[in-house]
């Protein structure tokens, strides 16, 4: 044996395999955690997915809109709908925290599906009479029909 083929010993192919494999897992812990972290964000905000677009300025608080909606539960029991009512008018600040929110996301002629966690819906205290549990988080489908600028503020002049 020469002193170049001492100097130079078979190389462990077993270590690059278990770089590899920690590397890997490495990054599989990084995914799930930030996962979970997304998860637990999801359940403590509105979220507020646009199914067709609106056009013009988002509604502000003192807003009035007149919207369709339904809601349901998260297991798809319906609780609220305006079908065969016609469109109900509100002002944006005036609903509960998670829906104002929502509402804040749109625009007239726009169709939304939003879930609202229930620490911004009702909570551990719902509506008297309702179909709605406690905590319950709430899905609703709404489409924005009308929107008029500073309803709230005319509501809310005094009267001459």
């Amino acid at each position: 044996m020469s002193v170049a083929e001492a100097a130079h010993r078979p190389a462990r192919t077993g270590r690059a395999v278990k770089l590899w494999l920690a590397f890997l897992v490495v990054i599989a812990a990084g995914v799930g955690l930030a996962w979970i972290g997304a998860n637990s964000v999801r359940s403590r905000t509105v979220q507020v997915e646009t199914i067709t677009a609106g056009k013009g300025r988002l509604i502000q608080p003192q807003d009035g809109v007149l919207i369709e909606y339904e809601g349901r539960l998260t297991n798809g029991k319906l609780f609220e709908s305006t079908a065969g009512k016609g469109p109900v008018p509100l002002i944006a600040s005036q609903v509960i925290p998670g829906f104002a929110e929502a509402l804040s996301r749109m625009q007239k002629g726009g169709d939304y599906k939003i879930r609202i966690p229930a620490k911004l819906a009702y909570g551990a205290e719902p509506p008297a009479g309702s179909e709605i549990p406690p905590n319950a988080d709430l899905d609703y489908e709404v489409k924005v029909v009308e929107i008029v600028p500073n309803a709230g503020l005319m509501q809310s002049a005094p009267q001459q």
